[in-house]
């Protein structure tokens, strides 16, 4: 009784922190350009003298076509949902050998993804992305400085990340990547020859396990030929506030995936991105995610 009197207590006190978000999700659409909970003002600025209520603008129109659009995604999922895992029949599902999850080929491709680096901790490295020659590949480049920020806090910089955006459903729902029927992500892309890390970000229920990361290098091998790379999920480790862990195999139900680069080699880097799939290959014994190469 006790426990589930203290569970109560924390679930409450977590709902009435979580109140005003829930409140922005349910008047989001019908709310444009506002700025209820915004706190944040420019140092030297005066402070606005009107409440942030007031600055609301309640733009019904805007509400109606967004709650249209959000039932007719609502039924689609609904469509897919009754005719099999994926919107495919189950038949289909199970004899699924490859998945393509992403394939750039136009500027909305590239849309589903955000790039960042050490820039917003103050450094000094810089990362762009477009399309690549004749809009086939997805063309990752910049460079790598790892000269450190003069805050007197942070001791290490120097990286540069593609993350893809988190899937949402209808109605601004997590949505659920179902990944169960393969056993390895299959990548063809072309490097430089520096080494990337290949992370899958997890978003788990539970608070203790929101640093967890699984991780994968990945080792580009240089020159003017693409590479085609499979990855066992059972390859990736994973990296828990710090702490690396071999031989873990993710929780694959809510991912966002990612490279990353930052071998601490100053300079330009190059990263091309034809497509990201998955490979279900039950035969497949692989110790190393590379071709090997004859010794004299």
């Amino acid at each position: 009784m006790a426990q589930t009197g203290m569970l109560l207590n924390g679930a409450s006190f977590r709902g009435g922190c979580c109140r005003r978000k829930v409140l922005l999700s349910l008047l989001g659409p019908f709310l444009s350009n506002s700025k209820l909970y915004s706190s944040y003002r420019r140092p030297g600025a005066e402070p606005e003298k009107k409440l942030s209520w007031q600055n609301a603008d309640f733009s019904f129109k805007k509400g109606i076509d967004h709650l249209k659009t959000q039932l007719s995604l609502l039924k689609k999922e609904t469509q897919d949902y009754l005719l099999g895992p994926g919107g495919h029949p189950l038949s289909q599902h199970l004899l699924e050998q490859t998945r393509v999850l992403w394939q750039f080929r136009s500027q909305e491709d590239l849309n589903e993804w955000i790039i960042s680096s050490d820039v917003e901790i103050g450094g000094k490295s810089k990362v762009y992305l477009k399309l690549g020659r004749n809009n086939q590949a997805a063309l990752l480049y910049g460079t790598l400085s790892t000269e450190v920020p003069r805050d007197g806090e942070t001791k290490y910089s120097g990286y540069c990340s593609m993350r893809s955006r988190p899937a949402v459903g209808s109605f601004n729902r997590k949505k659920y990547y179902d990944w169960s029927n393969f056993n390895s992500l299959y990548l063809r892309v072309r490097g430089d020859g520096r080494p990337w890390m290949v992370n899958i970000y997890t978003d788990p229920y539970f608070s203790h396990q929101k640093d967890d990361l699984y991780s994968y290098f990945m080792f580009t091998r240089g020159g003017p030929y693409w590479e085609e790379i499979k990855i066992p999920f059972s390859k990736f480790f994973l990296s828990s506030r710090g702490r690396v862990q071999d031989n873990q195999h993710p929780v694959w139900l809510d991912k966002t995936l990612g490279f990353t680069i930052g071998d601490k080699v100053d300079g330009p880097f190059q990263l091309e991105i034809d497509f990201i799939g998955l490979l279900k290959d039950r035969a497949h014994k692989e110790e190393f995610a590379y071709e090997a190469y004859d010794k004299n």
